[in-house]
């Protein structure tokens, strides 16, 4: 999978070549998502996106309801280009996993905004909060989504410090769910990859 900077459909894999590809980089994909995801807590997790996800996740998506028309094509990637980082951000999926039905419909009202709660704090700056959802609202006065989209802006001082090794926190300052996490050397250099 060639990643060009920008997610067009002609740098995307006819389903026959994906097919290929996917028996013999599955594993590597997989491993690439799971280094990018951070749990924050026992039931937060937070998969910072990159063109390498994003870019599986649309072929997967051509794959899996077998699309091959130029206008389906590019409603896939209307639908996911917005969640690649554009170098002064991360863009992450935020699940909230809650194995029991009910318990998960409870916590969810409980956590009513909790997407607006969640920061980064690189070493020696200043949080920076999510700007959540910003495709459509995924809240009700009842519930929050199981899962958001969001993004972290962070300014040119702080990309700096991240790629010269600068620690980083992932946290959560909603009143029913207080958390927060130092994201692990190996993700982290993956996630200063991102920035430019």
């Amino acid at each position: 999978m060639q990643v060009t900077g920008k997610i067009t459909r002609g740098s995307l894999m006819t389903l026959e070549a994906y097919s290929k590809y996917r028996k013999e980089n599955k594993a590597a994909i997989m491993a690439h998502r799971q280094l990018r995801s951070v749990h924050l807590g026992e039931h937060i997790n937070v998969q910072f996106e990159s063109e390498t996800s994003i870019r599986y996740q649309i072929q997967e998506m051509l794959r899996l309801e077998k699309i091959f028309e130029a206008e389906a094509i590019d409603q896939e990637i209307e639908a996911y280009a917005p969640l690649v980082p554009e170098g002064s951000n991360w863009k992450a999926t935020m699940l909230i996993e809650y194995p029991d039905v009910n318990e998960r419909k409870r916590e969810l009202a409980r956590l009513i905004g909790v997407e607006d709660h969640l920061f980064v704090e690189v070493e020696g700056h200043a949080r920076v909060y999510a700007i959540a959802d910003e495709d459509m609202d995924r809240e009700n006065d009842e519930k929050t989504s199981a899962v958001h989209f969001v993004r972290f802006e962070l300014d040119a001082a702080m990309c700096a410090a991240v790629k010269a090794g600068a620690n980083v926190k992932l946290g959560c300052d909603h009143t029913n769910y207080p958390a927060h996490v130092s994201i692990p050397a190996e993700s982290l250099a993956s996630l200063a990859s991102d920035l430019r």
